[in-house]
């Protein structure tokens, strides 16, 4: 018994090792893995950078845009430009034919060899402000362009340009308030490179401040509208105090907008004194990176946890398969011996027998009997496993029809009286005669109450009492089988009716039998509809409670299983 409890225990100590290295293994290193790069994540702030360098991404490609598409309205009315050589008053109606084509243009302008022409959008030149800007663009345009050599250093470096533009910026002012002033200066096209000649156009402070860049930000933020986690992205587009770099100054700004940029982008090219914001709203990229990092933690505990429960549930599997593997295989030494026992008693009084030995009327008859109560200990014993074997098959089935269920009772006591009395035990019977009649599976029944009483027999040691009572209580009937035995935990009073299951007690493990009985008896009292209870404590004997409904209305349902 010792060598097959170790040889049990070792063959589930190398399933569950077997499925540690096979599965539980690879994922406990995928776990450690991963938590040891979500720790240099932590460590190194690779998401917050992550997100930085996308955001800087997102605003270098913002920037590009806003310059080609100021490049591309510029180069259209530069090619409208007039020639240097017509005279003013055409140049002049050139100029105001591109204003009033071009509404996004404040001024326009033409400086050469024979002088300036400086025209203002005529829808605008009532405008105070627009007055004094004119006024004051016009005066430090003459004096820039009246030194020969810087024009004409500003006329080579132009030509040296791609596009043949430059651009300069500066602050004025509206009625809605500050502005910015974004001139743009270029070279004629077909005008000989020689030649000191510049043109250039005046965008308007209030298209530019309420039309160009909020339509250009609401483009940029099209594909970046929301981050993996759903926060809202906003942009701005803003100039800072010179006496405090860090106080931002809003020209404008997307939806959502609030606080300080977390990244910004220097706009160089076009835009000079501009700078370019992003950031998500409500939140920030540090506080998104803590928050994933907690995420992914919390998901790989969880993890951890799932497979820490697998494990154990996968061990407590393998542990009730193998405790039950063991139990079948008890069960076929069991029920081999149970099987010898009758069959050798049955060969032996059937020989001597055969051999006249026996000479007596009187010893014939007794032999003869205890061959035919040894065959029907054998029949039962069989009719156990055929019920079990069909009831795992789910083939089982009840034959149910009217029946007398205290003579029922009563046949199958005498039936089985001499097996009792031979083993010494006094057997109290209580049976109500007054009982209506129940619709049951009479054979089922006495199978029932076989294996009750068979139990009682085996499991008693010196107190050798049996009792069977049956009575009606509350629209039941009770079938009662009491024994003064070894008694039963209550620990595994709820285990007792689980196939092959034996108690711990030594009797029990030195009593030969199959551990179907109880089994058998809870499936017969299941299709019954009725119900199997035990009260028993450990050395003072066992109650066995069946309980059957009076109605006798049995779902057909309930007998197949």
């Amino acid at each position: 018994m010792k060598k097959r409890k170790l040889l049990g225990g070792f063959n589930r100590f190398r399933l569950i090792l077997t499925l540690g290295l096979a599965v539980v293994l690879p994922a406990a290193a995928l776990i450690v893995l991963n938590f040891y790069q979500l720790r240099s994540f932590q460590r190194d702030k690779l998401l917050e950078a992550m997100i930085y360098r996308d955001f800087q991404e997102v605003l270098a490609g913002s920037e590009k845009r806003m310059n080609r598409k100021i490049y591309a309205k510029v180069e259209e009315v530069r090619q409208a430009f007039p020639a240097p050589d017509v005279d003013s008053g055409e140049k002049e109606d050139k100029l105001n034919e591109i204003l009033s084509q071009n509404p996004i243009f404040t001024h326009a302008f033409l400086f050469d060899e024979k002088g300036e022409v400086f025209q203002t959008e005529s829808s605008q030149e009532n405008d105070k402000y627009v007055r004094e800007e004119h006024d004051r663009l016009l005066d430090s345009y003459r004096t820039w362009f009246s030194s020969k050599e810087e024009t004409k250093g500003m006329v080579e470096m132009m030509q040296k340009k791609a596009q043949h533009i430059a651009f300069n910026a500066s602050q004025t002012k509206r009625a809605d308030g500050a502005g910015y002033l974004l001139t743009a200066f270029f070279v004629l096209p077909n005008v000989p490179g020689d030649r000191m000649v510049i043109g250039g156009v005046t965008f308007d402070p209030c298209y530019i401040k309420n039309t160009f860049f909020p339509t250009m930000l609401n483009e940029a933020l099209k594909d970046k509208s929301t981050d993996q986690s759903g926060n809202g992205v906003a942009m701005i587009v803003y100039h800072s105090d010179p006496s405090d770099m860090h106080e931002i100054m809003p020209l404008a700004a997307t939806a959502g907008w609030e606080a300080k940029p977390e990244v910004s982008r220097k706009l160089d090219d076009v835009f000079g004194g501009l700078w370019l914001g992003i950031r998500f709203q409500g939140t920030s990229g540090k506080e998104l990176g803590q928050a994933w990092m907690r995420r992914n933690f919390i998901i790989l505990g969880i993890l951890s946890a799932l497979i820490i429960i697998g494990l154990m549930l996968t061990k407590h599997v393998v542990s009730k398969e193998v405790a039950l593997a063991k139990l079948k295989s008890d069960f076929v030494s069991n029920v081999s011996h149970e099987l010898r026992t009758p069959l050798a008693l049955i060969r032996l009084y059937a020989e001597t027998l055969e051999l006249g030995r026996i000479t007596t009327k009187e010893k014939k008859h007794d032999y003869y009997k205890i061959i035919r109560k040894e065959s029907e200990r054998l029949t039962s014993l069989i009719n156990n496993i055929l019920d079990f074997s069909r009831i795992e098959a789910g083939h089982k089935e009840y034959e149910f029809r009217e029946t007398d269920i205290a003579d029922l009772v009563r046949n199958t006591l005498d039936s089985y009286r001499y097996q009792i009395e031979q083993q010494g035990f006094t057997l109290k019977e209580e049976i109500d005669e007054s009982l209506p009649i129940v619709c049951v599976d009479r054979e089922a029944i006495a199978r029932a109450l076989l294996n009750l009483m068979n139990n009682a027999l085996k499991y008693s040691a010196d107190d050798k009492f049996l009792r069977v009572k049956l009575y009606r209580e509350n629209g039941t009937v009770k079938l009662v089988i009491e024994d003064h035995g070894i008694g039963i935990t209550s620990r595994e009073q709820s285990k007792i009716f689980e196939k092959f299951y034996r108690t711990g007690d030594p009797l029990v493990h030195n009593t030969k039998g199959s551990g179907l009985g109880l089994s058998l008896v809870r499936h017969i009292t299941d299709a019954h509809g009725g119900s199997i209870d035990v009260d028993s404590t450990p050395g003072k004997g066992s109650k066995f409670i069946l309980s059957l409904p009076l109605n006798g209305k049995m779902r057909r349902a309930a007998a197949h299983n």
